[in-house]
């Protein structure tokens, strides 16, 4: 087997959304599975798209998510440069060499020219309304002029583009490692620009000449790129490289997630979550969108949610997986053929896992620098203590301070819902009583406290709801939070019971 080389290949045109960073990490993987190269290129060739910012931003997300990248402009390689503007004139040879073999060809036709063509095919319902085999011997191009009249109008100058010469009713069977034979009839496509006469190439010959020349030997790209693959073919073939051309997969769309057509921006603007890694500016309209490293998910979790969409592991029901376990098991062959929803919720639940695995000491952290934004400062021992007690309530590391803020912060008010559920006409009597119970202990444990109260309880007859819920209401603020001894326990004797005394006297 050849050398596995992978490329990532963004252009520069805005955030990188969700379905770039797929298409990112499932190279990786691959990459990482067969010990092979996975390198990013920038394919800023559309000068006319660039974004100023988003090359960084790009290189960016890709730390951020933990992609580490083997070849780049940034960390170089024996087959630079990285960046397609700064390779033209390789283009330009590749271009020339095509018309010189008689499968490409000058077009000098003008916008008004390429319209009048349009709108005659549109009249005439033509089958196939597009520059190509059935149209070409029509227009102003260097199979219709003379070679003459060819080299006139390029030593004036004229504007040209050169079309690639699709060849005429051929039938071509091409191969997907996801999707299986993939048939095209030439008679039904069109002659694409690959090369413009302001010196730029289209995506077309560019991205076949990059792949050629950096000796990728696995191309992993999006679903759009499908109705290109015959294109690419042909353009290998055509420079003679076919021994050596690239296997190709197309990965499945991620899809809305009612499943309805592919997830976009809106979407995420809709229903309200993000579709970008990180935050984003866009330098053009100014518009601010959260990423998932703002909206609180570890990067480690945004991989692991991502890897699933549209891969699966095989027979195993397992879901959290380590990045170095994704590299063991990723295979395209488990890629799915069809879109993958997504599911804006069993992200959460994704991060969750990775937010309870996480030591509490490293919760703490995060707990410690939300504290601190409400002018709080707390030890790491007792963050640590806190995170142990409502991480399972958790999503986010911000929920961490979320859950918690009644341990360092005295309720001013009273959950409505709760205190209509719980709070009943003998409330305030049970809370006195237990009270006592409180005031006779030196032993503030939460064991300890869980025992005394506990019998007394039993002791009494009494209901556990009766006298624990009404108490967490007054302690908390609202029926919610850990073990209700642990909440003593980490209020103290003193504010305990100050809390349980206000709370009779508001709620009578």
């Amino acid at each position: 087997m050849r050398e596995v080389r992978v490329r990532f290949a963004p252009s520069p045109t805005g955030a990188l959304h969700l379905g770039g960073v797929r298409t990112a990490l499932f190279n990786y993987l691959f990459a990482r599975k067969h010990g092979g190269k996975f390198i990013l290129r920038i394919e800023d060739t559309d000068q006319t798209r660039f974004v100023p910012g988003a090359e960084d931003y790009i290189i960016r997300s890709l730390e951020w998510i933990g992609l580490d990248v083997d070849e780049s402009d940034l960390k170089g390689g024996d087959y630079g440069p990285y960046k397609q503007s700064n390779r033209k004139e390789l283009y330009k040879q590749y271009a020339f060499e095509l018309v010189d073999k008689g499968f490409a060809y000058y077009a000098f036709d003008t916008p008004e020219e390429l319209e009048v063509m349009r709108k005659t095919l549109e009249a005439q319902k033509a089958s196939v309304q597009s520059y190509g085999p059935k149209t070409r011997m029509t227009m102003k191009n260097s199979l219709t002029l003379s070679a003459e009249e060819t080299k006139q109008l390029l030593d004036s100058g004229a504007q040209y583009v050169i079309r690639f010469k699709m060849p005429e009713n051929e039938k071509l069977v091409l191969k997907d490692i996801i999707r299986g034979e993939i048939k095209a009839d030439t008679s039904l496509l069109d002659d694409k620009v690959l090369y413009k006469s302001d010196g730029m190439p289209t995506y077309h010959l560019a991205n076949i000449v990059d792949d050629h020349l950096m000796k990728i030997s696995h191309v992993i790209r999006g679903e759009e790129w499908l109705p290109s693959l015959p294109l690419h073919y042909l353009l290998y073939r055509s420079f003679g490289w076919l021994d050596s051309m690239p296997e190709f997969a197309h990965l499945p769309l991620i899809l809305k997630p009612d499943g309805k057509g592919k997830l976009s921006k809106r979407d995420g603007d809709r229903l309200g979550f993000p579709v970008f890694p990180l935050h984003w500016e866009d330098p053009k309209t100014g518009e601010v969108s959260k990423g998932y490293e703002e909206a609180g998910y570890f990067p480690e979790a945004f991989l692991n949610m991502m890897a699933l969409l549209g891969w699966n592991p095989g027979n195993t029901t397992q879901e959290i997986f380590s990045k170095e376990e994704l590299c063991q098991l990723f295979s395209l062959e488990h890629v799915n053929k069809s879109g993958s929803k997504f599911d804006p919720e069993k992200n959460k639940w994704f991060n969750k896992q990775y937010l309870e695995r996480k030591p509490d000491s490293e919760l703490a952290e995060y707990f410690i620098e939300d504290a601190k934004k409400d002018g709080i400062e707390v030890d790491k021992e007792k963050a640590a203590l806190i995170c142990s007690l409502v991480k399972d309530r958790c999503h986010f590391s911000h929920d961490l301070w979320k859950e918690s803020t009644y341990f360092f912060i005295e309720p001013t008010s009273y959950n409505e819902a709760n205190k209509k559920k719980f709070w009943k006409e003998d409330s305030a009597q049970i809370l006195t009583n237990a009270a006592k119970i409180l005031e006779q202990e030196t032993d503030f444990s939460s064991k300890n406290l869980e025992d005394k109260i506990s019998a007394w309880i039993n002791e009494n007859g009494l209901n556990f709801g009766k006298v624990l819920n009404p108490m967490r209401l007054v302690l908390a603020g609202e029926c919610k939070g850990p073990h209700i001894f642990d909440i003593l326990n980490l209020l103290g004797k003193e504010e305990s019971l100050k809390r349980i005394k206000k709370g009779i006297e508001v709620l009578g």
